[in-house]
């Protein structure tokens, strides 16, 4: 219980923390984003419209600092961020809603993906160290996990998308398609069009997951506990998960959690090859296009993430070792 409490006091302070820096950055930045907004109609608006943007976007110079600060905090807590300058006059909160889907469906599922396969495939690695499989896999994945994603992304385009014609290589369904619903032609033509996209970020992220894994497995291996194991007469399957696996899986457990925390930021690069409407390409627009409103909303997104998938780490590592609790 006193670990728990420790671990959400951390995440309170850190989240506070990071609501702060989130507020100081942009307006500690030169620059006003309604003048940006101003100026995307080339004058076309006249200077009374300069009072109604700071308002709509809460930069009001007459208030102070501290009010502009509290005024913030509430515009958090209940979601509202304003309206997006790129997208006006949608407001952030439906921007980055209707974006956020597509980056959980592909980079969520590719994660998980990778992360079960690459765990299994580093187990069973190091538990038949020497053996084919270890001969093959590591040092193929090697090469893969340092290919960089953008590479590999348009490697696949030029086979599969342009030279073969099997899949689409460009965004994340066919606009010509009827309106999107809870069809079987809209999930068949969202499917083929995240297949490359989920194929490059698979090839280049399996890897890393594979090496962590056997490294730190084959180590557990020679631990006294394990051979305490094999002298009692274990099943070798039982020894390999429950006494082996088990202990060796923390290091990844904790890299996966944080892994899953950055899915809401998307693969930034994989997004933009592919011109996939997620978080990721979406960041990217709002950066090119000043888009302050939406560009903090996004960064506070992602640490928010980032945050509880460590408190969600922590809690699933002091589960599987009891040891961790009494630690720090």
């Amino acid at each position: 219980m006193r670990f728990a409490l420790r671990r959400l006091g951390f995440f309170v302070l850190t989240l506070w923390a990071a609501l702060t820096l989130n507020f100081l950055l942009p307006r500690l930045m030169p620059g006003n984003p309604a003048l940006a907004m101003l100026s995307k109609f080339h004058g076309q608006l006249g200077p009374g419209t300069l009072h109604a943007l700071e308002v709509l976007f809460g930069v009001n110079t007459q208030k102070g600092l501290v009010a502009q600060y509290f005024s913030y905090l509430h515009q958090v807590f209940t979601g509202n961020f304003g309206p997006s300058l790129d997208f006006y006059p949608e407001s952030v909160s439906s921007v980055i809603g209707s974006a956020i889907w597509w980056t959980i469906g592909l980079v969520g599922i590719v994660t998980i993906l990778a992360f079960l396969l690459g765990t299994g495939l580093g187990i069973v690695s190091a538990w038949r160290r020497g053996g084919r499989l270890d001969s093959i896999v590591p040092p193929v994945f090697v090469i893969t996990s340092a290919i960089p994603y953008f590479w590999m992304g348009m490697v696949l385009v030029l086979i599969f998308g342009i030279t073969l014609g099997w899949l689409p290589t460009q965004g994340g369904y066919y606009v010509s398609t009827d309106r999107p619903g809870l069809n079987l032609t809209f999930f068949q033509d969202v499917l083929s069009h995240a297949v490359l996209p989920a194929i490059a970020l698979l090839i280049t992220t399996i890897g890393t997951w594979i090496l962590t894994m056997r490294n730190t497995m084959i180590t557990t291996l020679a631990e006294d506990y394990v051979r305490m194991a094999r002298a009692k007469g274990l099943p070798g399957r039982r020894i390999m998960t429950d006494y082996a696996a088990r202990n060796a899986i923390l290091p990844n457990l904790t890299g996966f959690a944080m892994s899953l925390g950055f899915v809401v930021s998307g693969a930034i690069l994989i997004e933009y090859v592919f011109n996939y409407p997620g978080i990721g390409y979406l960041l990217l627009q709002a950066v090119q296009g000043e888009d302050y409103p939406l560009e903090q909303a996004l960064f506070l997104l992602i640490t928010v993430a980032v945050l509880f998938a460590i408190l969600l780490a922590d809690i699933a590592t002091a589960l599987l070792d009891p040891r961790t609790r009494t630690a720090g």
